[in-house]
């Protein structure tokens, strides 16, 4: 399924693409897997919150989108400066929303919980939030091969920092094209927005991907997903999904800057989309 066009890298693709700051990047046909154009794909690097991909598929294959999960005491498990969806203890929401308050606001307190519910799935018992995340790491780790990433290594369900927890854009975005064979999945990197019912109050959940957002400056026509991600160490990433008539492409950076992740995906997309026209 996968076809690299190697002669892009000799013959003016990347010139027609321009300079991308990211360290790595591909672009794919998201219906066939040939890839269009590929920057570094295939070194190793940190995921960030891209790492939600897998977390979100994992979820969406295993468990029930109308199940009703109880926020615990996973939640307690923060690092300062992780981004949240703001779940606290004792509320009860739906799977499907957990998937969103993952996914648009990158909640790792999500993250956690889905870990312990589809632990909970898997073992047919609750486990502590160290031992249900360790457990779901297994977990991506078996779907991620399955899927043919085996250039990744998954340790946490939300893509926070660790030496062993890493890919590459080429696995992301072959766990990327397979995830988008999920309609659920697909429909809910697309929001911009959700308003989710915790149980207590109304909460409105905000999706961080500019390409989505039609006042943000990095707005793309035709964008239709799918996650960002930032730490320290990965630097800003973005796995992004586009849609122009019949032609469907996905874009992965990874290690770019703050505004650059958004034009080196832009550039990508636009460049997929001129070559597929012609």
């Amino acid at each position: 399924m996968w076809e690299e066009i190697s002669a892009l890298r000799f013959s003016g693709g990347s010139l027609a693409i321009g300079k991308l700051q990211g360290d790595a990047a591909i672009l794919i046909d998201e219906k066939t897997g040939k890839i269009l154009y590929g920057k570094n794909e295939h070194e190793r690097l940190y995921p960030a919150s891209t790492t939600k991909i897998v977390t979100a598929l994992l979820a969406l294959e295993k468990g029930d989108p109308e199940d009703i999960v109880e926020i615990g005491d996973e939640v307690r498990f923060r690092t300062a400066g992780e981004s949240s969806s703001g779940l606290v203890e004792g509320q009860r929401i739906t799977l499907r929303d957990l998937v969103s308050a993952l996914m648009l606001p990158s909640g790792n307190d999500a993250a956690r919980t889905i870990a312990r519910y589809v632990t909970t799935l898997d073992t047919g018992h609750v486990q502590s939030t160290e031992d249900s995340i360790s457990h779901f790491a297994q977990l991506m780790n078996e779907r991620a091969e399955e899927i043919g990433a085996i250039e990744s290594h998954f340790v946490n369900p939300h893509g926070l920092h660790d030496p062993e927890h890493y890919t590459t854009a080429h696995d992301l975005a072959l766990i990327a094209q397979v995830a988008r064979t999920n309609t659920l999945f697909r429909q809910i990197v697309s929001e911009t927005e959700r308003t989710i019912n915790t149980g207590h109050s109304a909460q409105t959940l905000v999706n961080r991907n500019k390409l989505l957002q039609e006042g943000s400056e990095y707005y793309y026509q035709g964008a239709n997903g799918i996650k960002t991600g930032y730490t320290g160490e990965a630097g800003y990433c973005l796995v992004a999904s586009a849609e122009r008539g019949d032609a469907n492409l996905i874009a992965v950076v990874l290690h770019s800057t703050s505004a650059d992740v958004w034009y080196d995906a832009q550039k990508m997309l636009e460049y997929g989309f001129d070559r597929i026209k012609k």
